[in-house]
């Protein structure tokens, strides 16, 4: 009974700190993600191609990265890797409000906004390590509160980067998202020294090579994230060129996603303990299949409206549940296994424009989405064949 409640303070103290730091850097992410194109093309003045190689320099720059960091954090849990995942953004932001030649811009994004990619990895690995020895599960549970206020910062984020776009034009932009990176350094230095646990003092090596079930369950989830980011391509050309209707609705039906996250990855942490994750990530991507089903054969906003609380479900249950169960699957080793889950978006991201742009080209908006849903069953099956039991994966 002691240790019950001794873990449930130290959930009570620590809850609070990875709360802000999730949200500062949702915030960050989201205030200058969708103006970075808008910045390279407007005030650097770049080529659709340029922007094209600075974004994928910067992607590719975190594909290294955040395993990097990953690998580090295992060799000895702390705080750094997460303080130079957050630092290193809050420097390259600031350097990109003073230049916008092109070879800075790219030394820039390869060597401090790469790193940057690494920091929701790097956080939740931290925030893993923390709450793990709490008792009820709390470590899972706290997993999916603070993914759902990383969506809550999602919808707040944008709203600040227009502001400051309006306000101070790009250099605010930027200046702001430099400061919401470095403040997130405060909640992180707040959290104290990170626990060494009894499991991972006597813990075996952190295994060279990763086993056949973490290799296909991070490749169901990056096909995942290729369906979710080519369908976020194609949807707002299907709505306006092929539905011919108002630009407006695809803000509405953008945000109306969004916010179904919010609840329903919110709602999981009333779910028993004795519901196996896999099973309700295997939900959710099966009901993927099913809106990108359902989209192509919508042409009213109603319906629209519905096919979007559907994706912000299954978004919900895989992305909020799939980052307790790859770790879980990699206990020796959280900080690999959540770069891993972070690769999984970070590749998807790569790939999909093309995927999504080659196919609506060549076959058209609904023939875009229905290869998304295509490729989330394939997400379906590797998930499936990748069933282990070596213990209770649970909520």
């Amino acid at each position: 009974m002691q240790m019950v409640f001794g873990a449930g303070r130290v959930v009570e103290a620590k809850l609070p700190h990875l709360l802000a730091c999730v949200l500062l850097l949702g915030i960050a992410d989201s205030m200058i993600g969708p103006y970075l194109v808008l910045f390279g093309a407007d005030r650097a003045r770049l080529s659709p191609l340029q922007v094209g190689v600075f974004l994928s320099v910067i992607a590719v720059s975190g594909l290294f990265v955040t395993p990097w960091l990953g690998r580090r954090y295992d060799r000895g849990a702390g705080r750094w890797p997460a303080l130079v995942a957050v630092l290193a953004p809050a420097v390259g932001y600031l350097a990109l409000s003073t230049t916008t030649r092109y070879a800075l811009l790219l030394v820039i994004g390869a060597g401090l906004l790469g790193a940057g990619l690494a920091a929701f990895s790097q956080v939740f690995a931290l925030a893993r390590t923390h709450l793990d020895r709490a008792s009820g599960g709390a470590s899972g549970r706290g997993t999916l509160a603070l993914r759902s206020v990383f969506s809550l910062a999602w919808a707040i984020g944008p709203i600040l980067g227009s502001a400051a776009l309006a306000w101070r034009g790009y250099g605010g932009l930027l200046l702001l998202t430099s400061l919401a990176f470095a403040l997130i350094t405060a909640p992180l230095l707040l959290l104290g020294a990170t626990p060494v646990t009894p499991r991972t003092a006597q813990q075996p090596p952190t295994p060279s090579r990763l086993r056949r079930p973490v290799l296909l369950v991070a490749a169901s989830f990056t096909l995942f994230n290729t369906a979710m980011c080519a369908g976020s391509v194609a949807l707002p050309l299907y709505v306006t060129r092929t539905l011919a209707r108002p630009d407006q609705d695809v803000g509405l039906l953008a945000s109306t996603g969004a916010l179904a996250e919010i609840p329903a990855a919110l709602s999981l942490i009333l779910l028993p303990a004795r519901v196996r994750q896999q099973r309700v990530i295997l939900l959710g991507m099966l009901l993927f299949v099913v809106y990108f089903a359902l989209v192509p054969a919508s042409s009213s906003l109603p319906l629209l409206i519905a096919a979007q609380v559907a994706r912000g479900v299954a978004i919900a249950a895989v992305n909020a549940l799939g980052i307790t169960y790859i770790q879980d699957l990699m206990p020796e080793a959280t900080g690999r296994a959540t770069a891993l889950f972070g690769n999984a978006f970070i590749t998807a991201s790569l790939v999909s424009g093309l995927v999504a742009g080659a196919t609506a080209q060549a076959l058209g908006y609904r023939a875009a989405l229905l290869l998304c849903g295509l490729i989330s069953a394939v997400g379906c099956l590797l998930l499936i064949s990748a069933r282990q039991a070596p213990r209770e994966l649970t909520l």
